[in-house]
């Protein structure tokens, strides 16, 4: 019998995937038997990850990316969709950037540069995905927010707001995208990452952020991958427009 979770003859075009969640969820995909790419705004993190997969058995190809070029996340997702014969299966959006300041002193450059990263570049590569998506039920959209976009956080306007934005893009990309057939959900991580070293790093605040974490520690990403897994696979064909949070009880 054929697992719910089996993604073989699938494709899955990831941004973001150079290291951290991204990265542990293209190696996910891979044992799960889909045909990876690998794209990050650092060409030589992607192809490392891509290498990492390629010698565990798997497949995979990568790419450089800016997810805020259109021109770049056609040629990615096209790439992506030639690996499973022209069809693409997942995409995603998993791409970052931080800029962290009060509010008083945040400047529009550092707010403009977040929310172009998060929600500009979610939008561009989403849309360059599009045609190439599967409509038979396999095509999936994986966007990820934060605990941010549910509750906010001091210092990070510009990060809560594109966050909070990706969710609003799920929930109205998923109710026009499902009479493709095409789910869309999100899911808002938490764990060990260079996106979350600044945190980790000062003694203050990480024991500030341990205290709000029920589960009292921070996810290895390999303990998040798995809920990507789940919502490209089978498992999850009848779940769109979602947002699950997977960081250890700090949402509730």
């Amino acid at each position: 019998m054929t697992s719910p979770f089996d993604l073989t003859g699938r494709s899955a075009l990831l941004t973001g995937a150079g290291n951290g969640i991204g990265a542990a969820v293209a190696k996910a995909y891979a044992r799960a038997g889909a045909a990876v790419m690998v794209t990050d705004l650092d060409k030589d993190s992607a192809a490392a990850v891509a290498a990492e997969i390629v010698a565990a058995g798997g497949r995979a190809e990568s790419a450089a990316l800016d997810v805020r070029d259109a021109e770049g996340a056609a040629a990615a997702a096209q790439q992506a969709a030639n690996m499973a014969g022209g069809t693409l299966h997942i995409v995603v959006n998993n791409a970052g950037a931080i800029a962290p300041a009060m509010f008083a002193k945040m400047d529009r450059d550092a707010f403009d540069f977040v929310v172009g990263v998060h929600l500009g570049g979610a939008f561009t590569v989403s849309q360059a995905a599009l045609p190439f998506l599967a409509t038979d039920g396999t095509g999936r959209i994986i966007n990820v927010t934060s605990a941010a976009g549910l509750v906010g956080t001091i210092g990070q306007v510009n990060y809560s707001a594109a966050k909070s934005a990706i969710i609003g893009v799920t929930k109205s990309l998923a109710k026009e995208l499902a009479r493709k057939q095409i789910t869309v959900n999100a899911i808002a991580p938490l764990a060990a990452t260079n996106m979350t070293e600044n945190i980790r790093s000062n003694e203050k605040l990480a024991e500030m952020t341990l205290a709000r974490i029920p589960l009292g520690r921070w996810a290895d990403p390999d303990e998040i991958a798995s809920t990507f897994v789940f919502f490209a696979s089978d498992a999850a064909s009848y779940i769109t427009g979602q947002v699950l949070a997977v960081d250890g009880g700090t949402v509730i």
